[in-house]
């Protein structure tokens, strides 16, 4: 379904009619558990509901602080070296990002074994494979669930040990994190706590939500830049007038608007994830097409955001194309690299976010070139990956 109206019926005005199919919660239940983004019908709403203020602007300038640190490990580890694989750096900056703005966890051994824990299972177990798309239900084929299961059982009792020296140790109120907003956060209609499940597996869902997808906005960003010299100048000259180290709160990324913009644009020419999949719980009728129960509907962000019906120039990078827009994934109908509906995702902002500081940071201080002259493909798994990691050139501004 690559139609606007058809989409947002089965993600927004019958989305009670749908769910996400067991090929997904195969692959991610090991990584989140029962949290928001598998979670479904009354239980979404509740999480959704509960999680909803620590998603606000006044939280995330928490994090803020985090992010400059993240940005500051990129630049160290850049530092002096002839060339630089921004895909794998990026990949480490934002997992960086997100142990610090989950657990402020400082650079340590265990930090880097949780990293290349996540790291392994995204680039391996955690990839879909034949026996997922014929599966009938989440544990149909059990006995090729066994790595994945192995990862579940090392992930959860990694992130619920830290869980548990938090509230053995808690932190200052002038010093948190998002775990220290989790362990605040109350049921509203029954005044209970989150328990340690809950926690972890919205903590865990945290982590794959905000670091892979992250980490390819930043490099298609960057390798999009280094294909349009002009652009990535302007940008410079930008944030030349607004240096990353005078931000302190969200409403200081207003100073970057063109950096906005093409991160906007590198979100519509590469969407972290190439599709949206939804199976029928019944029957219904999506522009015009009879839908069965058990059907599977795909959307795919990839197909819309390319679309000449939709898009002026389509396959060109103009990030002005969003000059003005406050939020397109409202105001453009084709628009939907966050999805739609109530189950757009909640991080967007953080996201969107985290990706601008670590970005102003390295174009404060670099031109950035791509080594070669091979041009880097999309390829379609989890997310849209580069079909290879080119090297960068890093020039010292």
């Amino acid at each position: 379904m690559s139609d606007p109206e058809g989409v947002r019926h089965f993600l927004t005005i019958n989305a009670a009619n749908y769910r996400r199919p067991s090929v997904v919660r195969r692959i991610g239940v090991p990584l989140g558990g029962s949290g928001l983004f598998l979670a479904e019908g009354a239980e979404w709403r509740r999480q959704r509901k509960l999680l909803a203020p620590t998603f606000t602007p006044s939280s995330i300038n928490v994090l803020v602080p985090h992010f400059h640190e993240a940005a500051r490990h990129l630049l160290h580890d850049a530092e002096g070296k002839p060339s630089v694989n921004l895909s794998r750096a990026f990949q480490d900056t934002a997992l960086e990002a997100v142990l610090r703005a989950l657990f402020s966890m400082p650079e340590n051994r265990a930090r880097e074994e949780l990293s290349a824990l996540v790291r392994g299972y995204i680039e391996g177990a955690g990839r879909p494979g034949l026996l997922d798309g014929f599966a009938p239900s989440d544990n149909s084929f059990g006995f090729a669930l066994g790595k994945r299961r192995r990862f579940q059982s090392k992930w959860f009792a990694a992130i619920a040990a830290i869980i548990a020296q938090r509230k053995a140790e808690p932190r200052s109120a002038d010093n948190r994190d998002f775990l220290d907003l989790l362990l605040q956060l109350k049921d509203a209609d029954t005044g209970e706590m989150l328990s340690d499940d809950e926690i972890r597996d919205q903590s865990a869902t945290m982590f794959f939500a905000g670091s892979e997808t992250t980490a390819r906005l930043m490099f298609w960003s960057g390798y999009l830049l280094t294909l349009d010299r002009e652009e990535q100048q302007r940008l410079s000259s930008e944030i030349a007038a607004f240096p990353p180290d005078r931000v302190r709160m969200l409403e200081d990324l207003a100073n970057w608007p063109r950096l906005r913009n093409v991160l906007l644009e590198a979100l519509r020419l590469y969407p972290p994830l190439p599709h949206i999949v939804r199976q029928a719980n019944g029957p219904d009728t999506i522009s015009g097409t009879s839908v069965a129960a058990n059907d599977q509907i795909w959307a795919s962000a990839w197909i819309m955001q390319r679309h000449r019906k939709f898009w002026q120039n389509p396959t060109a990078f103009m990030p002005d194309r969003f000059a003005g827009k406050s939020a397109p994934w409202v105001q453009m109908p084709s628009y939907i690299p966050f999805g739609v509906g109530p189950r757009i995702c909640i991080g967007l902002h953080f996201a969107l976010s985290e990706a601008q500081i670590v970005l102003a940071h390295l174009l404060a201080r670099y031109r950035i070139t791509v080594v070669g002259t091979r041009l880097v493909m999309p390829v379609g798994r989890v997310t849209i990956e580069p079909d290879y990691e080119p090297m960068f050139r890093l020039e010292r501004i």
